[in-house]
């Protein structure tokens, strides 16, 4: 099979050499800004040379994986000698092909595989990279190579043209880092009135696990229940006047949030135009 090495030795990276390296895949080298990270991975791949150069990686390897963090992915991938035939790939979820121009300028294929998943730290990344859904961006035929992993992780694919980067990352970003955000605004209200974030957090769980479980077997738009849902302007009156007393800061999340789940209860169809005008008109943003 073909040798595969990592550029960078963080959460993403290590998950990918472990998962890869455990179905068979040869990952034969690895490099890291420091030494001590390269080492971490290379004890969890059996037969991982630890390199200390980003070029001993490319020189060793035949599909090279750049998981260093974003912003420098394009400077490692300028400052080595890339060679015709050789496959070079980075992982970021924001950034396209363009990054590696300096690799297929010299002759190597490129391309973007990034898996659609959280990644809190290495333990749990290993645990959840398989089943993933992965965003891949290259010509043929290493496309048909990072399909090929894609199976072997036991994932789902999603190709990408380069301008969609940047819309398919604000997405995750929206389903992901912003879901915390909200459950983190949930938690302080809880926390306003007398209930610790530990007992809050095991009350609403529950809660967020069955929202996820209604989105993937009832699906949109029949999923969303609560008062939007429902047209209940009377109880959305009594949040907006709950907030403005004792959390004004969330008064304007909540407006803005009411007002894109407005579309969502229409969809589902229990509420009509005339109550949505009415939702529309309390949520507002320029009411007091």
């Amino acid at each position: 099979m073909i040798k595969i090495g990592f550029i960078g030795a963080g959460t993403t990276g290590t998950a990918l050499a472990v998962r890869l390296s455990q179905k068979e895949c040869p990952v034969v080298a690895v490099s890291s800004r420091t030494l001590s990270s390269a080492q971490k991975l290379a004890r969890l791949v059996p037969n991982c040379q630890v390199c200390h150069a980003a070029q001993e990686v490319a020189d060793t390897a035949e599909l090279v994986f750049i998981t260093t963090p974003d912003d420098v992915i394009a400077q490692v991938c300028g400052k080595v000698q890339w060679r015709e035939g050789q496959s070079v790939v980075h992982c970021s979820g924001a950034h396209s092909v363009d990054i590696l121009e300096a690799a297929k300028k010299l002759g190597a294929a490129v391309g973007s595989f990034h898996p659609l998943q959280t990644f809190a730290d290495v333990d749990q990344a290993i645990e959840n990279l398989s089943g993933s859904t992965f965003a891949l961006e290259a010509e043929e035929p290493l496309m048909s190579t990072l399909k090929e992993l894609t199976l072997l992780l036991n994932g789902n694919w999603v190709e990408l043209k380069p301008g969609d980067k940047v819309l398919y990352h604000a997405a995750a970003v929206f389903a992901c880092n912003y879901l915390v955000t909200l459950f983190k605004l949930a938690l302080d209200l809880w926390l306003d009135f007398g209930v610790s974030a530990k007992e809050a957090t095991r009350a609403l769980l529950p809660l967020l696990a069955g929202t996820i479980n209604n989105i993937d077997n009832i699906g949109l738009p029949d999923c969303l229940t609560g008062p939007v849902a429902r047209g209940d302007s009377g109880t959305i009156e009594r949040h907006l006047s709950a907030l403005e007393t004792r959390s004004p800061s969330l008064l304007t999340t909540y407006k803005e949030l009411g007002l894109q789940t407005i579309p969502i209860a229409l969809a589902k169809g229990k509420v009509n135009e005339q109550k949505a005008e009415e939702m529309k008109a309390l949520l507002s943003l320029k009411r007091k």
